[in-house]
């Protein structure tokens, strides 16, 4: 049985879903997490910017799913039904994008 207040892993639906918000919001992030391994093969190396890739999107979920939690729900459901097919899916992504604008 889970621990209450733990949340599940996002699924790929779900990430599929938040893509476009994550390239917007966590790009900084993401950009310092590539550039640290292309400058380094060793995993270790990169663990602090691959922690902050992951705060950034974990803090963004939490603003989603505070803010539009219904409309975001409806896409990843559609998302994980289709398996990500994202042109089966457009009228709950543009649904989505209304309640919760990229930024």
């Amino acid at each position: 049985m889970a621990d209450e207040g733990k949340s599940a892993s996002p699924t790929s639906a779900v990430l599929m879903s938040l893509s476009k918000h994550i390239a917007v919001r966590c790009a900084k992030v993401n950009r310092e997490y590539m550039s640290c391994k292309n400058a380094d093969a060793n995993p270790e190396t990169c663990l602090a910017q691959g922690d902050a890739v992951t705060s950034c999107v974990i803090d963004l979920l939490k603003d989603v799913n505070a803010k539009c939690p219904d409309q975001l729900k409806a896409f990843y459901e559609c998302m994980d039904y289709y398996s990500n097919t994202l042109t089966k899916c457009r009228k709950e992504q543009v649904d989505f994008e209304e309640a919760c604008p990229i930024s």
